[in-house]
């Protein structure tokens, strides 16, 4: 009898499947500990705040003031989500980013969400591990003209228009261009404020970008109300909060909160009348200020939820009114942010 102890021969397949075997373990290893960190939601409550990033200084979305307080319509929208979370708009720091920063800054986890970021479009949208969640403000390329001269888009053949280069305002304006009975003569500026400060100098009829940049840059002109937005618009630029994929309870969060204030605009609920509400007889009125229904386990929030969001900051309507609207430094129509009851696009799910 042999007592050969040599060790058994190499086996080439007991191999590969031992160094899968392990792959998988280090691969379970991995998804265990992402299923492990924190959410969004659980990450802010640890915090004690919202981290809310947006545009740099867009007049009506986001302004800083002289004693460094911010307000916008982007701006209310942080603070509606930070009502719905921690009952207080305050919690939350407000973070003006680049075009070149922002996408960044949400990827890596250095703010929570984008209030608004560039359109919304296929390839933003599904390219870049991030989720728009609504659309809060239908917005769009329009032009911004001198009302003594020009009153609609067709008054602008065979004149001139000022653009920034490079942009996609300038590829739709000759497409625009095109379609047009008569030419319109593209003027290309390295930036928007040079094609501003042309058009302010009367070197060009219009003045085109989207509909809110052009609201704002109107405000800034020596005698605003010698100018006006057309009112047609030749290309669509929706906006919204946006959010990283795979926080599918952050996702919903975020476009609840949207919703519920659209919601609250469409059933009468402001700010002014919310504690009133709470007694009101209408079962819709009922589940969303939280009186009936209860908690929704999905969110992660307290049942009025929804009711802190309105009574901090308002519904839609109050929001864009403040921020936007006709009574506001801005003097921007509703258009198409007028709720679908009143010709407009803004329409939000029931709450049950």
């Amino acid at each position: 009898m042999s007592n050969d102890r040599r060790s058994p021969e190499p086996n080439p397949e007991s191999d590969m499947i031992s160094r899968l075997f392990r792959k998988i373990l280090i691969a379970s290893a991995l998804l265990l500990a992402v299923g492990a960190e924190a959410s969004t939601l659980e990450q802010a409550q640890k915090r004690g705040f919202l981290i809310c990033g947006a545009s740099n200084g867009l007049p009506g979305f986001a302004h800083q003031n002289e004693a460094g307080r911010w307000s916008g319509f982007d701006v209310d929208f942080c603070r509606a989500l930070a009502a719905a979370i921690f009952d207080d708009p305050e919690k939350m720091r407000f973070v003006t980013l680049s075009a070149k920063d922002r996408v960044k800054a949400l990827q890596s986890g250095v703010v929570d969400l984008l209030a608004r970021g560039a359109a919304f479009t296929l390839s933003r949208d599904a390219g870049q591990g991030l989720s728009y969640t609504a659309i809060s403000f239908f917005d769009g390329q329009g032009f911004l003209a001198r009302k003594k001269s020009i009153a609609a888009l067709r008054d602008l053949g065979g004149l001139s228009v000022c653009v920034q280069q490079g942009t996609p305002f300038e590829l739709d304006l000759v497409d625009f261009h095109r379609e047009g009975v008569k030419p319109i003569e593209p003027k290309l500026f390295p930036t928007f404020e040079e094609a501003a400060k042309a058009y302010s100098d009367a070197k060009c009829e219009a003045l085109t970008a989207d509909l809110s940049t052009l609201a704002a840059k109107r405000q800034e002109l020596a005698a605003p109300a010698e100018h006006a937005i057309l009112p047609e618009l030749i290309d669509k630029e929706p906006l919204g909060p946006i959010v990283r994929q795979g926080d599918d309870q952050w996702f919903d969060i975020v476009r609840w909160t949207h919703f519920a204030m659209v919601d609250a605009e469409e059933l009468g609920v402001t700010s002014a009348n919310a504690d009133e509400q709470l007694k009101s007889a209408d079962p819709r009125v009922r589940r969303l200020l939280g009186v009936d229904g209860g908690r929704v386990d999905g969110l992660g929030l307290e049942a009025d939820w929804a009711y802190r969001i309105v009574k901090h900051v308002g519904n839609y309507g109050e929001a864009f009114e403040r921020n936007l609207g006709a009574g506001s430094p801005i003097g921007l129509e509703r258009r198409l942010n007028a709720l679908w009851t009143k010709g407009g696009l803004m329409y939000a799910p029931p709450v049950r």
